[in-house]
């Protein structure tokens, strides 16, 4: 008898491989699963669908589709498949987005819908219900940024109900919904011209109100991380004949050969100076 559960397979040295889930040595052949170098179904099931989607993008001469970091999970795996080291079947954790504020579930289907639209997989009149949907939550969100009450009886007495501080002065309806006790729903009472809206866009527009604050820091940040990724490296740079880059970087940067300056800035070994360099280097090229 062998106690435990253990599963031996091969695998690929994932850094062999560009962010499409292609060989870069090898035109035309992607992969995808485990043989990535990945541990877990979910982590496989994923890296075969976008293998396989952008492997019939390839045939029909189309651009492949590529998720960065801040707009999804699997953006996050692939990138650090081919980025970074992995000396171990490679797991994916919340803990390694950076920005999985964004990346909630409640919000996939306005993150992700547009791509499978554009793959096929969404039909015309679902993609309109999405985007029905995005202009009803921002139509909603300003509506209550924009909705004040006063100090009425019928205001304060909700709020005692719900153990709020009562208003001694005028508030928009959006600011008592960022209230740690209230809510969106909480204030329908006292929101008379409140349209009739569908649970899930009711959702939205209560987690976007109540925690824009650190929403809209993580999207300067997201807006910082895009400019990084908008800076593309020539896919025949000879990074040998950089003097100024330290030789780890060289090395680094040729076995993983990055395809923007965001993702040169995550390779281990590539430090923040070695990139202001490289930035250099091409603007003058």
């Amino acid at each position: 008898m062998r106690p435990a559960y253990a599963i031996e397979y091969d695998c690929i040295n994932s850094l062999q491989l560009k962010s499409t889930l292609e060989f870069k040595k090898i035109r035309g052949l992607f992969a995808g699963g485990q043989f990535n170098g990945s541990s877990g179904y979910e982590e496989a099931a994923v890296q075969g669908f976008m293998a396989g989607v952008n492997a019939a993008r390839e045939v029909l001469g189309k651009e492949p589709i590529i998720l960065d970091r801040s707009q999804a999970y699997i953006g996050v795996l692939i990138d650090d498949l081919v980025t970074k080291e992995n000396h171990e079947p490679y797991r994916m954790m919340t803990s390694r987005a950076e920005y999985r504020l964004l990346l909630r579930q409640d919000n996939a289907d306005l993150r992700l819908r547009k791509y499978g639209y554009r793959v096929g997989l969404i039909s015309e009149e679902q993609y309109e219900a999405l985007k029905v949907k995005e202009q009803r939550i921002q139509e909603e969100i300003e509506r209550v940024e924009n909705t004040y009450v006063g100090t009425s009886s019928n205001i304060n007495e909700l709020l005692e109900e719900y153990g709020s501080t009562l208003l001694s002065g005028g508030s928009s309806l959006a600011e008592l919904i960022r209230r740690p006790e209230l809510n969106y729903k909480m204030l329908a009472e006292v929101d008379p011209k409140r349209p009739k809206l569908p649970e899930d866009v009711q959702e939205q527009v209560n987690i976007q109100i109540k925690y824009a604050g650190y929403i809209d820091q993580q999207l300067k940040q997201v807006e910082q991380f895009k400019k990084m990724e908008e800076k593309k490296i020539p896919e025949n740079i000879n990074y040998d004949e950089i003097q100024s880059l330290r030789i780890e970087a060289k090395q680094k940067l040729n076995l993983y050969r990055p395809i923007n300056i965001g993702q040169a800035s995550r390779i281990s070994g590539v430090s923040p100076a070695d990139i202001s360099v490289l930035l250099v280097y091409l603007g003058h090229k």
